[in-house]
């Protein structure tokens, strides 16, 4: 059976003091994020503006940078870091599920399915609100069963 891989974006909200990455970032959208990743795939990573791909235990400081305020070229020099990172950590033929919005995610699908990796992205299309409904229904049913 193929591993489960989940790749969530980090968000705006910080603590003020390094931490490790599953614990820097406390919205309620990336602690749902991270619960959904937990509970429904067999590794997940982080997608940071600032620093890449980071392991949920990996230590880091709070930093302000997000992809949605950096030009295209930016964007593309970070996705192609991205995709080098992520050929080092995925299994082959693991499956791809991304929780992150269209900047994070703009020139990794593309990529990771070329490189033949099925890729979901759930969450496509969902107003931030929707997106929240969305993995606190699914969280929750998944802690029942």
């Amino acid at each position: 059976m193929a591993i489960r891989v989940a790749l969530v974006s980090c968000v705006k909200s910080k603590r003020a003091a390094a931490s490790a990455a599953q614990d820097l970032y406390t919205s309620d959208l990336f602690t749902s994020m991270r619960n959904y990743a937990q509970l429904n795939a067999d590794k997940w990573f982080i997608l940071s503006a600032e620093h890449g791909v980071l392991k949920p235990d990996e230590i880091v400081r709070p930093y302000e940078r997000t992809l949605n305020r950096l030009p295209k070229r930016e964007r593309l020099n970070w996705a192609e870091s991205v995709q080098r990172r992520l050929l080092e950590l995925l299994p082959p033929g693991a499956l791809i599920t991304i929780l992150a919005g269209e900047r994070y995610r703009e020139n990794l699908v593309p990529f990771l399915r070329q490189h033949g990796f099925p890729v979901s992205i759930p969450m496509a299309g969902l107003k931030f609100g929707f997106q929240l409904r969305w993995l606190k229904e699914r969280n929750r049913s998944a802690a029942i069963v």
